[in-house]
Protein backbone atom coordinates (compact mmCIF):
# COMPACT_ATOMS: atom_id res chain seq x y z
CA UNK A 1 0.00 0.00 0.00
CA UNK A 2 1.30 3.47 -0.85
CA UNK A 3 2.35 5.35 2.30
CA UNK A 4 0.18 8.38 2.99
CA UNK A 5 1.57 11.87 2.59
CA UNK A 6 1.27 14.53 5.23
CA UNK A 7 -2.00 16.42 5.24
CA UNK A 8 -1.96 20.02 4.13
CA UNK A 9 -3.54 22.66 6.41
CA UNK A 10 -7.31 22.50 6.28
CA UNK A 11 -7.44 18.88 5.11
CA UNK A 12 -7.96 17.33 8.53
CA UNK A 13 -11.29 15.57 8.86
CA UNK A 14 -12.23 16.08 5.22
CA UNK A 15 -13.56 12.85 3.72
CA UNK A 16 -12.96 12.36 0.01
CA UNK A 17 -15.89 11.41 -2.21
CA UNK A 18 -15.75 7.86 -3.59
CA UNK A 19 -13.52 7.67 -6.66
CA UNK A 20 -15.43 6.97 -9.88
CA UNK A 21 -13.08 8.28 -12.59
CA UNK A 22 -9.43 9.15 -13.14
CA UNK A 23 -8.61 11.71 -15.81
CA UNK A 24 -5.05 11.85 -17.10
CA UNK A 25 -3.06 14.51 -18.83
CA UNK A 26 -1.70 13.11 -22.10
CA UNK A 27 1.81 14.37 -22.85
CA UNK A 28 4.52 13.39 -20.36
CA UNK A 29 1.87 11.62 -18.27
CA UNK A 30 0.46 8.82 -20.46
CA UNK A 31 2.68 9.27 -23.53
CA UNK A 32 6.16 10.63 -24.04
CA UNK A 33 5.89 14.28 -25.07
CA UNK A 34 6.73 14.93 -28.73
CA UNK A 35 6.17 18.68 -29.22
CA UNK A 36 3.18 19.37 -31.46
CA UNK A 37 3.03 15.74 -32.54
CA UNK A 38 0.90 15.00 -35.61
CA UNK A 39 2.35 11.55 -36.31
CA UNK A 40 0.73 8.53 -34.59
CA UNK A 41 3.86 6.48 -35.34
CA UNK A 42 5.79 8.62 -32.83
CA UNK A 43 3.51 7.76 -29.89
CA UNK A 44 5.33 6.00 -27.05
CA UNK A 45 3.80 5.20 -23.68
CA UNK A 46 5.24 6.53 -20.43
CA UNK A 47 6.47 3.89 -17.96
CA UNK A 48 3.58 2.24 -16.12
CA UNK A 49 0.89 3.94 -18.23
CA UNK A 50 -0.75 0.83 -19.65
CA UNK A 51 -0.59 -0.93 -16.28
CA UNK A 52 -2.15 2.06 -14.51
CA UNK A 53 -5.07 2.19 -16.94
CA UNK A 54 -5.56 -1.56 -16.73
CA UNK A 55 -5.60 -1.44 -12.92
CA UNK A 56 -8.31 1.21 -12.94
CA UNK A 57 -10.35 -0.80 -15.45
CA UNK A 58 -10.10 -3.89 -13.24
CA UNK A 59 -11.47 -1.86 -10.31
CA UNK A 60 -14.38 -0.48 -12.33
CA UNK A 61 -13.04 3.08 -12.34
CA UNK A 62 -13.68 5.08 -15.51
CA UNK A 63 -10.70 6.60 -17.30
CA UNK A 64 -10.17 9.58 -19.56
CA UNK A 65 -7.73 12.12 -20.93
CA UNK A 66 -7.86 15.91 -20.55
CA UNK A 67 -5.19 17.52 -22.71
CA UNK A 68 -4.11 21.00 -23.78
CA UNK A 69 -3.19 20.93 -27.48
CA UNK A 70 -2.26 24.53 -28.25
CA UNK A 71 -0.57 23.46 -31.50
CA UNK A 72 -4.01 23.57 -33.12
CA UNK A 73 -4.56 27.18 -32.14
CA UNK A 74 -0.98 28.04 -33.14
CA UNK A 75 -1.54 26.55 -36.61
CA UNK A 76 1.11 23.86 -36.15
CA UNK A 77 -1.26 20.88 -36.43
CA UNK A 78 -4.96 20.22 -36.92
CA UNK A 79 -7.66 18.85 -34.66
CA UNK A 80 -7.72 15.81 -36.95
CA UNK A 81 -4.00 15.31 -36.29
CA UNK A 82 -4.63 15.36 -32.54
CA UNK A 83 -7.44 12.83 -32.88
CA UNK A 84 -5.23 10.48 -34.90
CA UNK A 85 -2.51 10.65 -32.25
CA UNK A 86 -5.13 10.13 -29.54
CA UNK A 87 -6.50 7.05 -31.29
CA UNK A 88 -3.02 5.53 -31.46
CA UNK A 89 -2.41 6.27 -27.77
CA UNK A 90 -5.82 4.82 -26.91
CA UNK A 91 -5.00 1.61 -28.76
CA UNK A 92 -1.66 1.26 -26.98
CA UNK A 93 -3.32 1.89 -23.60
CA UNK A 94 -6.05 -0.68 -24.15
CA UNK A 95 -8.89 1.81 -24.46
CA UNK A 96 -10.00 4.70 -22.24
CA UNK A 97 -13.56 5.92 -21.78
CA UNK A 98 -13.25 9.53 -22.91
CA UNK A 99 -10.72 11.82 -24.61
CA UNK A 100 -11.15 15.60 -24.61
CA UNK A 101 -8.67 18.30 -25.57
CA UNK A 102 -8.41 22.07 -25.74
CA UNK A 103 -7.42 23.28 -29.23
CA UNK A 104 -6.90 26.91 -28.24
CA UNK A 105 -3.70 28.95 -28.04
CA UNK A 106 -2.79 30.21 -24.55
CA UNK A 107 -3.81 33.81 -25.33
CA UNK A 108 -7.34 32.97 -26.54
CA UNK A 109 -8.85 33.15 -23.06
CA UNK A 110 -10.97 30.01 -23.38
CA UNK A 111 -12.65 28.24 -20.47
CA UNK A 112 -11.30 24.81 -21.37
CA UNK A 113 -7.51 25.21 -21.39
CA UNK A 114 -5.97 23.94 -18.17
CA UNK A 115 -5.63 25.38 -15.51
CA UNK A 116 -9.25 26.36 -16.24
CA UNK A 117 -11.71 23.63 -15.22
CA UNK A 118 -13.50 23.24 -18.56
CA UNK A 119 -11.83 20.04 -19.78
CA UNK A 120 -12.28 18.31 -16.43
CA UNK A 121 -15.94 19.29 -16.22
CA UNK A 122 -16.57 18.21 -19.83
CA UNK A 123 -14.91 14.82 -19.32
CA UNK A 124 -16.83 14.25 -16.09
CA UNK A 125 -20.10 15.17 -17.80
CA UNK A 126 -19.46 12.79 -20.69
CA UNK A 127 -18.70 10.02 -18.21
CA UNK A 128 -21.82 10.80 -16.19
CA UNK A 129 -19.71 11.32 -13.07
CA UNK A 130 -19.69 14.25 -10.64
CA UNK A 131 -16.40 16.18 -10.80
CA UNK A 132 -15.79 15.71 -7.08
CA UNK A 133 -15.72 11.97 -7.70
CA UNK A 134 -12.90 12.37 -10.23
CA UNK A 135 -9.15 12.59 -9.83
CA UNK A 136 -6.83 14.33 -12.29
CA UNK A 137 -3.29 13.00 -12.70
CA UNK A 138 -0.73 15.10 -14.55
CA UNK A 139 2.84 16.31 -14.64
CA UNK A 140 2.51 20.10 -14.36
CA UNK A 141 0.81 22.58 -12.08
CA UNK A 142 -1.91 23.39 -14.61
CA UNK A 143 -3.21 19.82 -14.27
CA UNK A 144 -3.53 20.08 -10.51
CA UNK A 145 -4.98 23.60 -10.72
CA UNK A 146 -7.62 22.45 -13.21
CA UNK A 147 -8.59 19.64 -10.85
CA UNK A 148 -8.91 22.06 -7.95
CA UNK A 149 -10.97 24.53 -9.99
CA UNK A 150 -13.37 21.73 -11.01
CA UNK A 151 -13.69 20.34 -7.48
CA UNK A 152 -11.77 17.16 -8.34
CA UNK A 153 -8.73 15.65 -6.67
CA UNK A 154 -5.35 16.37 -8.23
CA UNK A 155 -2.16 14.30 -8.16
CA UNK A 156 1.11 15.52 -9.63
CA UNK A 157 3.55 12.97 -11.07
CA UNK A 158 6.65 15.07 -11.70
CA UNK A 159 8.99 14.61 -14.63
CA UNK A 160 12.19 16.43 -15.57
CA UNK A 161 9.94 19.17 -17.04
CA UNK A 162 7.99 19.83 -13.84
CA UNK A 163 8.86 23.09 -12.13
CA UNK A 164 10.10 22.88 -8.54
CA UNK A 165 7.45 25.34 -7.40
CA UNK A 166 4.73 23.18 -8.99
CA UNK A 167 5.87 20.20 -6.93
CA UNK A 168 5.92 22.29 -3.77
CA UNK A 169 2.43 23.69 -4.42
CA UNK A 170 0.77 20.40 -5.39
CA UNK A 171 -1.55 19.00 -2.68
CA UNK A 172 -0.54 15.42 -3.55
CA UNK A 173 2.37 14.00 -5.52
CA UNK A 174 3.54 10.53 -6.49
CA UNK A 175 6.90 9.36 -7.85
CA UNK A 176 5.34 7.51 -10.80
CA UNK A 177 2.04 6.88 -12.51
CA UNK A 178 1.38 3.42 -11.12
CA UNK A 179 2.04 4.59 -7.56
CA UNK A 180 -0.38 7.48 -8.07
CA UNK A 181 -3.15 5.16 -9.27
CA UNK A 182 -2.56 2.59 -6.53
CA UNK A 183 -2.73 5.34 -3.94
CA UNK A 184 -6.01 6.65 -5.34
CA UNK A 185 -7.50 3.16 -5.37
CA UNK A 186 -6.27 2.44 -1.84
CA UNK A 187 -7.73 5.72 -0.61
CA UNK A 188 -4.34 6.77 0.71
CA UNK A 189 -2.56 10.05 0.23
CA UNK A 190 0.06 9.71 -2.52
CA UNK A 191 3.53 10.25 -1.08
CA UNK A 192 5.43 13.50 -1.43
CA UNK A 193 8.29 13.55 -3.91
CA UNK A 194 11.18 16.02 -3.97
CA UNK A 195 11.19 19.03 -6.27
CA UNK A 196 13.57 18.93 -9.23
CA UNK A 197 14.93 21.15 -11.97
CA UNK A 198 12.32 23.14 -13.91
CA UNK A 199 11.32 22.38 -17.48
CA UNK A 200 13.04 24.02 -20.45
CA UNK A 201 11.43 26.56 -22.75
CA UNK A 202 9.05 25.30 -25.42
CA UNK A 203 6.86 22.25 -25.45
CA UNK A 204 3.57 21.35 -27.00
CA UNK A 205 1.11 22.51 -24.37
Amino acid sequence: MTPPAERRPGEAGRAAAPLEAVLFDRDDTLVVDVPYNADPALVRLMPGAREAVRLLREHGVATGVVSNQSGVGRGLLTAADVRRVNRRADALLGGLDVWVFCPHAPDEGCACRKPAPGLVLLAARRLGVAAERCAVVGDIGADVDAARAAGARGVLVPTARTLAEEVTAAPHTAPDLLTAVRGLLDGTRPQRVPARQGRPEGGSR
